[in-house]
């Protein structure tokens, strides 16, 4: 009850006095992809087949990506007052910012799901089974980040900061834009190094394929349960100390 109280009510704020309400979390990766594009199809000519929803099968996710870990960082802090006077599980809180992203990605499918259909990509029974089974590491591997983060930004602010540069860099470090077929040979390897990298390989591959790498989807679950057993150990260190410092 606590969390579906604390989801609605992270949705609610989302959408105080917003007019487009939804329509903004499509819109984000839906400019991107125009802008992208026109760089890299209409001016660098990069040669990768229906590149409109290349992009669109990469850019969904990794917004939801950016979205839940850039907003971790003041998660607790926007929610001081309910820690220092409710006793709650504070896990909790990371998790409902989290679920609120979730919940706005499994509205874009559909918008997906459109675009899949003006170009003419066959969406099979695997397709829609792939969305949920990549669903749950992405879905641990920002719970995790967001325990960190969260927790960490509580004594150390300039974390905030961090976190924009990093997820500015990682965009740029993961096959979203470009195909991991562009990547030289010798860098390859490092592929497997990024998390983020083995769940957009597979996004693009069950949305545009209808197929998984298995080698992808198998780190991508290794990832999700360290990084997650690793944001509950430093989140436990640390929540002793929350309303202390809060």
């Amino acid at each position: 009850d606590l969390i579906v109280t604390l989801t609605k009510k992270e949705i609610k704020i989302r959408y105080r006095n917003s007019i487009l309400g939804y329509l903004w979390s499509i819109a984000h990766p839906l400019a991107f992809a125009v802008v992208f594009y026109i760089a890299f199809k209409v001016v660098m000519r990069i040669n990768v087949e229906n590149y409109t929803v290349f992009l669109i099968a990469g850019l969904f996710p990794w917004q939801w990506f950016a979205n839940s870990v850039n907003t971790s960082s003041g998660i607790l802090i926007g929610n001081s007052s309910l820690i220092k006077k409710i006793k709650i599980p504070t896990f909790i809180i990371p998790l409902t910012s989290l679920l609120n992203d979730a919940l706005h990605f499994l509205f874009s499918i559909p918008i997906i799901f459109l675009f899949l259909f003006i170009f003419k990509i066959h969406i099979n029974l695997l397709t829609i089974i792939g969305i949920f089974f990549l669903m749950i590491p992405q879905i641990l591997i920002i719970y995790g980040l967001c325990l960190v983060i969260s927790s960490i930004n509580i004594f150390f602010r300039d974390i905030e900061r961090i976190v924009m540069i990093f997820t500015t860099l990682l965009f740029y470090f993961t096959p979203i834009f470009y195909p991991e077929s562009m990547i030289p040979d010798e860098y390859k390897p490092l592929i497997q190094l990024n998390p983020v990298a083995c769940l957009i390989i597979n996004w693009r591959n069950i949305l545009l394929n209808g197929t998984l790498d298995m080698h992808f989807f198998i780190l991508s679950y290794i990832y999700a349960v360290l990084i997650l057993i690793l944001g509950f150990h430093i989140f436990k260190k640390l929540s002793n100390r929350f309303a202390e410092v809060l």
